[in-house]
């Protein structure tokens, strides 16, 4: 369970966030923060994975206060959420290792598919204590696509299935797994298997289709 703290002045802003974070399986928000603060209670009291850090706070910049986090608690991840357009916001955060920076107003899309990508790095990382060139690529969202078809495959993927598959996943400009199941003729189980496949080689990205009734989608789409 990945534990969350918001660090945000304007609580509607932050209520939306929580919202937000509530579509994403597997995450925990633990408290929400009005200022710098309170977000050094928070990190203080609490585990902490990942925080989400506005710059404009009424008592200190973010930017100013990822030093003394850094300091203490050289753990946890930092996103920044925040409406600073200047350059030099995004140099310094970067200087400080922050994982993304998003901009206000966040759409909820844009919002779960960062949330996720922290969730599949940080997924990448637990499974092994060694690292190699391949994972690496992964972990940072460098792919060669073509290789793809190249290696050995595990049990259960046909490298012409395979090959079919990512060029319908080409050919539809992104796929459900439904799609994919009509498209090739082929169970949901095993349209499954082969996309989400191609996901754990960074080939394709999975994300989330929030319609306007029902249970959100999930949808594959080719990695550019």
């Amino acid at each position: 369970m990945i534990k969350v703290v918001i660090v945000e002045d304007d609580f509607r802003i932050a209520q939306v966030q929580e919202q937000f974070l509530q579509k994403v399986t597997g995450v925990k928000l633990v408290g929400k923060a009005l200022n710098a603060k309170e977000a050094m209670e928070l990190l203080n009291e609490n585990e902490v994975d990942l925080l989400l850090l506005d710059i404009y706070l009424p008592d200190k910049l973010g930017t100013d206060l990822l030093a003394t986090i850094r300091e203490s608690y050289p753990a946890v991840d930092i996103i920044m959420v925040t409406a600073a357009t200047e350059r030099t916001m995004l140099e310094k955060t970067a200087r400080y290792g922050v994982f993304n920076y998003l901009l206000k107003p966040v759409t909820m899309k844009k919002f779960v598919e960062t949330i996720e990508d922290y969730k599949r790095r940080k997924e990448l990382l637990s499974k092994s204590d060694e690292i190699d060139q391949t994972m690496i690529d992964r972990f940072f969202g460098i792919t060669n696509q073509s290789t793809i078809l190249e290696k050995d495959l595990p049990t259960g993927v046909d490298r012409h299935t395979l090959k079919k598959i990512k060029e319908v996943v080409e050919e539809l400009k992104g796929v459900s797994i439904d799609e994919m199941s009509e498209t090739m003729g082929v169970s949901r189980t095993t349209a499954r298997r082969y996309l989400e496949f191609l996901v754990s080689e960074n080939v394709c990205i999975a994300k989330h289709e929030y319609g306007i009734v029902g249970r959100p989608q999930r949808k594959y789409y080719l990695i550019e």
